[in-house]
C-alpha cells in the first residue's frame, strides 16, 4: 500500500497528540494517510499493551487513517541500533510516502527527541539502493520521502509552519479521548500522571489555540523543518 503521509511516532497517542487534526484534515482532502508506532508504550504508567492496542485502533478508525502498524520496539529503551533503524527504513520503503510526519526533534520525554532522530535517519537511509531489505519475504525497493516535518509536542517550539486544523479540532479531540486509559477520567482509580491531569486536556487547547492566533484560524497544529523549504510561486504562500 502506497502512502501519501506517512506518520511516524513513539508511542501510541503521539501522532494524535501532535498532528491529530493535520491527519484528520488531509485524510478529508482523500490522501492516504498511516500511522506506524514504535513502541507499545508498555512503560506507560496506566493501561496495559492490550488496552493501549484498542485504543490506537479506536483512534485510528476515529481519524480514518488507511493503516496503523507498531514495529514493538523497546519502550524508553530503543536506540540507534542496526535493527531499529532497518525496521523503520522497512516501514518507509513499503509505504512509500511522500511525507513523513516525526516526533518533535526535543521534548519532555526522551523518546520523543529518539523518535525523530530515527526517523530523520531512517528517511535518508531508506533511499539508499545498496542497503537491502525485505518485507513478506520480498526484496524492497529503495524510497526517499520528499519531505520529514516534525510535530510539537509537550515542549513549546517555534513552528516553521502552522496547519490550520479549525474545523478538524473536535475529531482530534475524538481521537485523543479514545486513549480512555491514558486521560483524564474521574472514574480511574489508576494513578495520576502528567497527562491523565484535567489540565493538561486545557493545555492541548491552548496550545491549539495559540498555534491557530498566529495564522488568524481558530485551532493551529505547528510543525517544524530541518532542512530549507523551496517556493516556486509567492502567490501561493497564505
Amino acid at each position: 500500500m502506497k502512502l501519501d503521509i506517512l506518520v511516524l511516532a513513539a508511542h501510541p497517542d503521539d501522532a494524535e497528540l501532535g498532528c491529530g487534526g493535520t491527519i484528520a484534515k488531509h485524510v478529508a482532502l482523500g490522501y492516504k494517510v498511516g500511522i506506524v508506532d514504535f513502541t507499545q508504550g508498555e512503560l506507560g504508567t496506566r493501561g496495559t499493551i492490550q488496552t493501549r492496542a484498542q485504543e490506537a485502533a479506536a483512534a485510528a478508525e476515529i481519524l480514518g487513517i488507511s493503516v496503523r502498524e507498531n514495529l514493538k520496539l523497546r519502550d524508553g529503551f530503543f536506540r540507534h541500533t542496526d535493527d531499529e533503524l532497518l525496521s523503520v527504513v522497512q516501514a518507509i520503503r513499503h509505504f512509500q510516502p511522500e511525507i513523513v510526519l516525526a516526533n518533535a526533534i526535543t521534548d519532555r520525554h526522551p523518546d520523543h527527541g529518539k523518535g525523530a532522530a530515527l526517523a530523520n535517519e531512517a528517511c535518508f537511509l531508506s533511499g539508499l539502493a545498496k542497503i537491502e531489505t525485505q518485507r513478506g519475504g520480498k526484496a524492497q525497493s529503495a524510497w526517499r520521502p520528499k519531505h520529514l516535518y516534525h510535530y510539537i509536542q509537550s515542549q513549546l517550539m517555534m513552528p516553521d509552519f502552522v496547519v490550520d486544523i479549525s474545523a478538524e479540532w473536535e475529531r482530534k479531540m475524538q481521537s485523543i479521548k479514545a486513549y480512555k486509559t491514558q486521560f483524564f477520567d474521574p472514574n480511574s482509580n489508576e494513578p495520576e500522571t502528567y497527562i491523565s491531569k484535567p489540565a493538561f486536556l486545557t493545555f492541548l487547547q491552548a496550545r491549539a489555540e495559540e498555534f491557530g492566533h498566529a495564522i488568524n484560524v481558530r485551532f493551529g497544529e505547528g510543525f517544524t523543518k530541518s532542512s530549507m523549504m523551496g517556493v516556486e510561486d509567492l502567490f501561493k504562500l497564505r
